[in-house]
């Protein structure tokens, strides 16, 4: 194959591939074995084999191609003139009409420090094993800012380890301000914003601690918490409404195909799996368990290949309610999009997997949501044993405690804070049936939604009983 039809290979060429290229050796042959990344018609990346060695080739195709590879390149180069850990480039070229391609010394046994942190992130926040891995991005991060460099697209990916020894990779992110001299601090605070706000939100309260595994290996700045903070929450705000742009979108997240008589999304790890779900949704849907059904929704949980699922369909119960339907976004999608901000958030919903509404010449009929099942009892029947006592475990008064205090800081409010609404997940509570939860632009806006969902929260246990005194001081009747 030449390297420029591979910008019509689609998302998953058939592998093993055989690609025609040429450097100053002469042409020839390099056999692609499997795909790392992929970006359909413009980047391919994987493992292969160029000249009888091993090597990770970054292919570059499409019409953009020449400024992607002469990004790649100059990042590459800066990283390796000021000495600072990356794999070497074994070879690369850009041919008009082909394409572009960089070959790099593969990393035998390296994993990122994504899988690292992976690994870690279940243990309570600020775990020794947490920390080693982010004290190692963090410390990473100082070298390239001592030396003048930032990586624009800063995230644990790009940071591999092998044998102990730490390699930056990704050079298309990689900016300069003025090699060899320290970066400037305002520019230290921007990218160290990019880092911090990706971390989960549990460890906010750490940001000042994990910060002395910058300044161990780059304390040219004062670094103002306040200004930092600030920077976070920026950046924090854009990560999500870049996020929920993309749940509607074909990208590398989600497969999405929109058409006058359908809109489907699914998770892109679960396509497999999730395509015959939608395909016999209705015959499922009767066949499993049914939590409700008729009227507006019928939710069932259903067991497919052995995983237990639900479904929710929402339906159309005659002329005059798809007349109030039809022209705008279901009930589906909004649960499918509010999930999705819950699971960005790390607020514990059941992870929504695919969502399908069905349309005719794109006027909007039934849809279906489906989520992964969740086993644990709704706080009804968990806390069913203390409403007389109000001697509730504390560890899931706690549970309760930071939950709300999730909601307040994101403000976002459920619209229906029934207890049935929340489930015991091990450690924490998770809320499902989210066709009317919101996250609010505003304080004045959030206020009286709060305290609705506070005042109908309250309302699962009656006022005399001592299990309502207990919960009823410890949640925040105010907000702001």
């Amino acid at each position: 194959m030449r390297l420029s039809e591979l910008k019509n290979a689609g998302r998953t060429p058939s592998l093993p591939l055989s690609i025609e290229l040429a450097d100053a050796a002469g042409p020839g042959q390099l056999q692609l074995l499997s795909l790392l990344r992929v970006l359909p018609g413009q980047r391919y990346v994987g493992a292969a084999v160029w000249r009888g060695r091993p090597v990770l080739a970054k292919l570059l195709v499409g019409r953009k191609a020449a400024r992607h590879f002469q990004r790649e390149l100059k990042g590459v180069r800066l990283l390796a003139e000021q000495g600072l850990t990356t794999p070497l480039l074994l070879a690369d070229g850009l041919q008009e009409g082909e394409g572009g391609w960089l070959l790099f010394e593969f990393l035998e046994g390296a994993d990122s420090l994504a899988d690292a942190w992976h690994a870690v992130e279940g243990l309570p926040p600020l775990a020794d094993e947490q920390q080693a891995v982010l004290a190692e991005a963090l410390g990473a991060i100082a070298q390239m800012h001592a030396k003048g460099l930032w990586q624009e697209d800063l995230h644990l990916d790009n940071l591999l380890r092998q044998d102990g020894k730490l390699y930056l990779i990704d050079g298309a992110g990689i900016c300069v301000e003025e090699a060899g001299k320290p970066l400037s601090r305002s520019r230290v605070l921007e990218n160290l914003g990019v880092f911090f706000a990706q971390l989960p939100k549990n460890l906010e309260p750490f940001t000042e601690e994990l910060l002395v595994h910058y300044l161990l290996s780059n304390g040219e700045h004062a670094l103002p918490m306040e200004a930092l903070q600030k920077q976070v929450h920026k950046v924090s705000v854009w990560r999500l409404k870049d996020f929920l742009s993309k749940v509607g979108r074909e990208c590398t997240l989600f497969s999405v195909m929109r058409g006058p008589f359908a809109l489907r999304a699914i998770r892109r790890e679960e396509e497999a799996a999730m395509l015959p779900v939608l395909a016999q949704a209705d015959a499922l849907l009767d066949q499993g368990h049914l939590y409700k059904t008729g009227g507006a929704a019928s939710v069932a949980k259903v067991e497919v290949a052995g995983r237990p699922l639900v479904i929710k369909r929402y339906n159309i119960k005659g002329f005059a309610h798809w007349l109030k339907r039809f022209w705008r976004p279901s009930r589906a999608w909004h649960s499918w999009r509010e999930g999705n901000r819950l699971v960005f958030l790390g607020i514990a919903t059941p992870k929504p997997l695919a969502l399908l509404e069905k349309r005719f010449l794109w006027l909007r009929s039934r849809a279906y949501l489906v989520t992964e099942y969740l086993p644990g009892p709704d706080i009804i029947e968990r806390f069913a044993p203390y409403v007389e006592r109000g001697d509730a475990p504390e560890a899931e008064l706690v549970a309760l405690d930071d939950l709300f205090a999730e909601l307040i800081r994101e403000r976002i409010s459920h619209g229906d804070f029934k207890g049935h609404n929340l489930f015991w997940q091990g450690d924490r509570w998770a809320m499902i049936d989210l066709d009317s939860m919101c996250q609010h632009g505003s304080l004045s806006s959030f206020a009286p939604a709060y305290a609705k969902d506070r005042a109908r929260f309250m309302r699962n246990w009656s006022e005399s009983s001592a299990l309502h005194r207990v919960i009823d001081q410890r949640v925040p009747k105010e907000v702001g």
